[in-house]
């Protein structure tokens, strides 16, 4: 079973397509968890990150497929940042949930091998190929947002990891930030950047498929340009999406759906902030507010489904 089988059938099991970004950030906790904190230091800081996410963790993993841990906001801790990033990881894969690392990786030769060796490969997911779950990578995540701007030869190593290791990358293509443009939207000859790398983006999916026309090889396509969603999944129809920019960034349900294929399948739509949290927005502070954070974490949860389904 490949990594793009599994994420299409976590899909139909769960029934939604919300990938929950896991970014803590110290002024937005709620305040139960910022007035636990022993002290201001790094490791009380990782300490709280790692219970905030988890405990998300704990609240949606019944309700979508996957999550995405973003892995700045543990960096910036220092090694124990890194060290909650690890846990929140671990917490999620014991809970059956995809994990999709943040990181937006990209290098080449032996260094780009070695991030894909550091970050690619679950043992759930190399379970479900068949293989041995003792060769998952120290991160244990199922898959890692990768830059293609060295070209070619810096994605290559994490194709071949990704094959090893029943894994997957998503590769920028058309990213959400008002400034992507200045260099996705440049012209190539006849093609712009973007269409540039979706074509990289098949090609290398091409000998990768499943029984359901998918390979590994995804792509990130912002929900704040739908024209260039549509697009680029007719260009990439052999590829996941993973689709940034719901909610918070501006995007709404009817600008993301083009993502998806027939079946309601083939792409993930992430919201980071507008679940995360939720307690924070008016239409749930009065209801639940910090006292009952993980309840508004449902909730929006439950919402975007609903908005995401109709």
């Amino acid at each position: 079973m490949t990594f793009s089988t599994r994420i299409n059938k976590a899909i139909a099991r769960t029934g939604s397509v919300t990938c929950v970004g896991l970014d803590p950030r110290k002024a937005q906790l709620p305040a139960p968890l910022r007035d636990s904190l022993a002290d201001q230091s790094p490791q009380a800081w990782a300490q709280a990150y790692a219970q905030f996410c988890c405990e998300i963790i704990d609240v949606v993993q019944d309700i979508v497929p996957c999550v995405k841990p973003q892995a700045a906001f543990f960096e910036q801790l220092g090694p124990a940042g890194m060290v909650a990033l690890g846990d929140v990881i671990a917490h999620a894969a014991n809970a059956g949930l995809i994990v999709i690392t943040d990181g937006k990786r990209n290098d080449i030769g032996s260094t780009a091998t070695a991030y894909a060796d550091a970050y690619l490969g679950s043992a759930a997911g190399i379970a479900a190929a068949g293989g041995d779950p003792a060769t998952a990578s120290p991160w244990g995540g199922d898959a890692l947002t990768v830059s293609p701007y060295l070209g070619r030869d810096s994605i290559e190593p994490f194709v071949d990891v990704c094959d090893r290791r029943a894994a997957g990358v998503f590769v920028l293509v058309k990213t959400s930030n008002p400034g992507g443009g200045f260099l996705q939207d440049l012209r190539c000859g006849e093609q712009t950047v973007y269409q540039t790398v979706a074509d990289l983006v098949t090609s290398l999916n091409q000998e990768r498929l499943d029984a359901d026309g998918y390979g590994p090889i995804g792509a990130v396509v912002g929900a704040t340009y739908p024209e260039q969603l549509v697009e680029l999944r007719a260009a990439m129809p052999h590829s996941i999406l993973l689709v940034p920019g719901f909610g918070a960034q501006g995007g709404a349900a009817d600008d993301v759906r083009a993502a998806l294929d027939e079946s309601g399948r083939g792409a993930v739509i992430n919201s980071s902030r507008g679940i995360i949290f939720a307690h924070a927005r008016a239409e749930f502070s009065q209801q639940y507010g910090d006292a009952k954070w993980q309840d508004a974490v449902r909730a929006a949860t439950e919402e975007m489904n609903a908005q995401l389904k109709k």
